[in-house]
């Protein structure tokens, strides 16, 4: 086989590698409504048949216009989140929504979504929001008022803050995936079930074990509904 026979040979499987290893690749029909029932074990959801979808399955009666409670949250903010667990038809589509409330200073804390880019849109009030870079880590951070808009890269680090102490804010995202993920950074780190070792965090964030040991014992909350 001639050098450049390989040479194509080579581009063509790296190519086809890339897309077999995307997080959630192209459908190969309309779409495939997720049958949540189905007791066959599949990298998402096995699909409905197709005789039996109907209108529903595309919709759902969310109220993303009414605003959520964020006083019983710990960080003053709520995310509520829309993916395939709660609307069979995004199944295949590689895409979800959110809606986030945020009290006066309220936050969503540093977290990563590992199988998706978010898009934010400020719908009202001022957001200081940022994510950081893989080492050596740098910071790109903006104020976003009523309107802006910010990409959150897929897996990155990320946070959204209210600066403003007596007007809540509010923001939608839109997410490069039916089922993103989301890891909230301290809650991870410091509220694991079970625990990473306390000579591994001492170590790691060069403190007293004793700080780490008060750290584990704070309630770590999920924001997301």
């Amino acid at each position: 086989m001639a050098a450049s026979s390989y040479f194509l040979l080579a581009v063509f499987l790296a190519l086809a590698s890339s897309r077999a290893i995307a997080s959630d690749p192209s459908p190969l029909q309309d779409f495939c409504v997720a049958d949540k029932y189905s007791p066959v074990k599949v990298n998402g959801f096995v699909c409905k048949d197709p005789m039996a979808v109907n209108a529903d399955d595309f919709f759902m009666a969310a109220n993303l216009d009414k605003p959520r409670d964020t006083m019983k949250s710990k960080v003053g903010s709520n995310v509520t989140l829309i993916n395939v667990m709660q609307l069979p038809g995004l199944n295949t589509l590689g895409i979800s929504l959110a809606r986030i409330d945020y009290a006066p200073l309220g936050e969503n804390p540093p977290h990563t979504h590992p199988r998706a880019t978010e898009i934010l849109t400020v719908l009202e009030g001022t957001l200081y929001v940022g994510f950081v870079t893989s080492n050596p880590n740098k910071l790109f951070a903006k104020v976003l008022n009523k309107g802006d808009v910010f990409v959150f890269p897929e897996g990155l680090i990320h946070f959204q803050f209210n600066p403003i102490h007596d007007k809540p804010a509010v923001a939608i995202a839109a997410l490069s995936s039916q089922n993103p993920g989301v890891i909230t950074i301290a809650n991870a780190v410091f509220g694991s079930k079970p625990p990473i070792s306390d000579d591994v965090l001492a170590k790691a964030f060069q403190v007293e074990k004793g700080t780490i040991d008060w750290l584990q014992a704070q309630f770590w909350e999920n924001n997301h509904y």
